[in-house]
């Protein structure tokens, strides 16, 4: 009888770390379970939550920051960071700003042991003679870089930025593409 316990357990034990995925962290945090449940975890880190915007708010690498947590069936599967905070700041980047921004961004990602570009060698930074608002208002450009985290092709993170009426705003995405939308719902 104690074998047969012993081997349940070892099966049972056996089959929840096959089942447990290894997914993309932000901040530490798993990008995973409900959006009450992340809300939490990162209001252990400090930030504070506000119920009107169904936002966090607080500091990111730096930066204020809005944190939305977006779900797909009830599980986390993307968190998004935007800077700046527009409801502090009341407005965004100026081009030249937005630019050191995010070519700052992408330097960090590229020295941080953790990331592996999708680019593999190749700068994802915007070159200094590039017209930020002509490329995107006549050529519909949009500017991406992207890295996988731990190398692993399902732990995206990726960042763009978007110009709104009062600036450039950066927004980084931490996606778990385990729990993404994959048609099912089609």
């Amino acid at each position: 009888m104690k074998k047969l316990i012993l081997y349940l357990f070892l099966l049972i034990n056996t089959l929840s770390s096959f089942a447990q995925k290894d997914v993309t962290k932000f901040m530490g945090i798993p990008v995973d379970g409900t959006k009450s449940e992340m809300i939490q975890r990162l209001k252990a880190k400090g930030f504070t939550y506000d119920a009107k915007t169904d936002c966090l708010g607080g500091e990111f690498n730096g930066d204020n920051v809005l944190i939305s947590v977006k779900t797909v069936n009830g599980k986390v599967w993307r968190v998004a960071v935007v800077t700046p905070d527009g409801t502090r700041t009341l407005s965004g980047y100026d081009e030249t700003q937005v630019k050191i921004k995010f070519n700052r961004l992408c330097q960090q990602f590229e020295q941080n042991p953790k990331y592996v570009s999708l680019l593999g060698t190749e700068s994802q930074e915007i070159g200094d003679e590039e017209d930020i608002s002509y490329e995107m208002s006549v050529k519909s450009k949009q500017y991406e870089a992207g890295y996988l985290q731990d190398g692993d092709e399902m732990k995206l993170v990726w960042f763009t930025f978007f110009n709104y009426y009062s600036g450039y705003f950066i927004c980084i995405f931490y996606d778990n593409l385990y729990n993404a939308a994959n048609g099912e719902d089609l």
